[in-house]
């Protein structure tokens, strides 16, 4: 009876911490139980990155009804747009570094002025990218695919999302604000309102039900927009109207040249982690889009299979990032490295665990989104052998993100050239086309790039000199 009520108690007890987590209530994370403070963390942030992978899981899914040519544009068009990912997600890190070094100090109102020049280098970057993105978009295809079809069908879908990418990086960095003021709630939900948005209107304008008309792959760019500003919209009535941890005035917005030059330092650094993977992720679907369609289709549908399950585990990353930088700036380095070991060693068992599920059913997974066999066979091929690495992939990515959590975003950065310029691409290139291994060669190439990653994260982390870096 005894140990029924116990076991009763700690249940309860576990519910109002999972409550706490999704109601968002304010926190104290620089003292108490570092499990508790990862959970708490965490938990919406591991609902907001799957939120965010949901986008391209769900695009996948309803394109590829369209064709194999439609499959092959997001393929293509999604490797063009992770340099803006890069870019988007390196000064997301930068900003949540900086807000949580001031949240951990007790300086709202610094951690505020952060957050409003965050948001004019969004704006200044998105114009910059935009321009060529509406001139050269059927170029850029071009450029990726031996088949002129491609282009031809995905020409006006690159164009949209190249010229409309000022939701994509506001997303991105509004929410890492949210994150670094340690209010991932309500960077959970701006993923769950767009999201939803996002899933009504891509069977609408990809197929034309109803009064819509029926717009192909096209209908999907939309959707996906839409569903992103909508989100945007959210975090800025936050952000401005009422933020709870820190609220932006407008008079914030005015440019401080001090703050933009410490956000682009820093983010300059994990914007260079990202565009060095992301530039070697292009590379890879480049010699795969030198096979046929069907391989590039169905490499297209396991990596959006795998972002399923990675996202979800950047989510915990951030948590960890945020540990670190809230609790260095309130002095205690100690905590801040446990914190970290503790927040990898829960994703590699998450990791490790998904890694046997896609393993054992891979087949299924993939025919799930195509009947084409060789589609199928290609996704079936790539989701087995990339999530061999899943143990590995599950430490790296969370020392990683918490060095840039403490602000040191140059030596992952580093890593990052090695491991994908030096080892990964010409590795890919090696076995793919020069010793005719074909696909196979590029999943390989990968698998083996990532764990060395990895492994050369956590001995930096182990290391220690990132505790002394300045923000």
């Amino acid at each position: 009876m005894l140990t029924n009520l116990k076991t009763e108690t700690r249940w309860q007890r576990w519910r109002r911490v999972l409550r706490q987590a999704v109601n968002g209530e304010e926190q104290e994370f620089t003292t108490g139980s570092i499990d508790r403070a990862i959970v708490l963390l965490s938990i919406p942030m591991i609902l907001e990155m799957a939120m965010e992978s949901l986008f391209a899981v769900v695009d996948a899914f309803f394109v590829a009804k369209v064709g194999v040519d439609a499959i092959a544009t997001v393929g293509l068009t999604e490797s063009v747009l992770t340099l803006i990912y890069s870019i988007a997600i390196g000064l997301s890190a930068a900003a949540t570094a900086v807000v949580a070094r001031r949240v951990g100090e007790g300086n709202r109102k610094a951690a505020a002025m952060a957050g409003a020049q965050t948001i004019l280098i969004a704006v200044i970057l998105s114009t910059l990218i935009a321009i060529p993105g509406y001139f050269f978009a059927e170029d850029i295809l071009l450029l990726m695919a031996k088949d002129s079809s491609v282009a031809t069908t995905g020409a006006p879908f690159t164009r949209l999302l190249l010229t409309a990418n000022l939701p994509i990086l506001l997303l991105w960095m509004l929410n890492g604000i949210f994150r670094g003021a340690g209010d991932a709630a309500t960077a959970m939900r701006a993923l769950w309102i767009a999201n939803g948005v996002n899933i009504l209107l891509d069977p609408l304008l990809i197929f034309g039900i109803g009064p819509f008309p029926e717009m192909g792959v096209l209908g999907a760019g939309i959707a996906t927009t839409i569903g992103r500003s909508v989100g945007v919209g959210y975090q800025l009535w936050h952000l401005f109207g009422v933020g709870r941890i820190i609220r932006i005035q407008f008079n914030q917005l005015k440019p401080s040249l001090a703050i933009i030059r410490r956000l682009l330092t820093i983010g300059s650094g994990s914007t260079g982690q990202y565009l060095i993977a992301s530039a070697s992720w292009i590379f890879m679907i480049y010699i795969l889009g030198q096979i046929s369609k069907e391989v590039t289709a169905g490499y297209t549908i396991a990596i959006r299979i795998v972002i399923f399950t990675i996202l979800p585990s950047w989510g915990m990353a951030n948590a960890a990032a945020t540990l670190v930088g809230q609790n260095l700036g309130a002095g205690h380095p100690d905590r801040a490295e446990k914190s970290a070991w503790r927040a990898a060693f829960f994703n590699m068992l998450f990791m490790g665990s998904v890694g046997v599920i896609y393993l054992t059913g891979a087949p299924f997974f993939i025919s799930l989104f195509t009947t084409d066999p060789e589609t199928l066979k290609a996704g079936a091929m790539a989701l087995r052998t990339i999530s061999a690495g899943y143990v590995f992939y599950g430490y790296g990515m969370i020392l990683s993100q918490a060095l840039n959590g403490a602000g040191d975003t140059r030596t992952p950065t580093i890593l990052n050239f090695i491991c994908f310029w030096l080892i990964e691409m010409p590795l890919a290139y090696c076995l793919a086309l020069y010793l005719g291994w074909g696909q196979a060669g590029v999943y390989y190439s990968i698998v083996i790039a990532e764990s060395a990653l990895a492994l050369s994260a956590i001995w930096v982390f182990r290391w220690g000199k990132w505790k002394t870096v300045q923000v």
